[in-house]
């Protein structure tokens, strides 16, 4: 089973920006009940898509700096990351169905 990945400031541009593979960041916070409520939904979709897509997360409070620079102003943001450039996102708690066709439509 996949497990996400902890983005980081430090490896934000090895993990997502050079990946071969499509990537979904959530960009979560602590604090953020709605975060908490999507997170096993981003748990699940890390091991349905392991081998297919890279699934992580980025805590804003301890990586400001991708947060910033990909003007994250509402969490839960989920951005999907294909060949380094940002290709679609979601904003707030969403089905996952909903997760799951955005992120089928670029892994295909």
């Amino acid at each position: 089973m996949g497990k996400t990945i902890e983005f980081t400031d430090s490896n934000f541009e090895e993990e997502v920006l050079n990946s071969d593979d499509p990537v979904l960041v959530d960009f979560w916070a602590e604090w953020c009940g709605p975060c908490r409520m999507i997170g096993p939904v981003v748990e699940e979709l890390a091991g349905e898509y392991a081998g297919k897509a890279k699934v992580g997360k980025v805590n804003v409070d301890n990586n400001p700096e991708i947060s910033v620079k990909y003007g994250i102003r509402s969490i839960p943001a989920l951005l999907i990351f294909k060949g380094g450039e940002v290709v679609d996102q979601i904003v707030g708690a969403v089905p996952k169905s909903q997760l799951t066709k955005q992120l089928d439509a670029q892994v295909a």
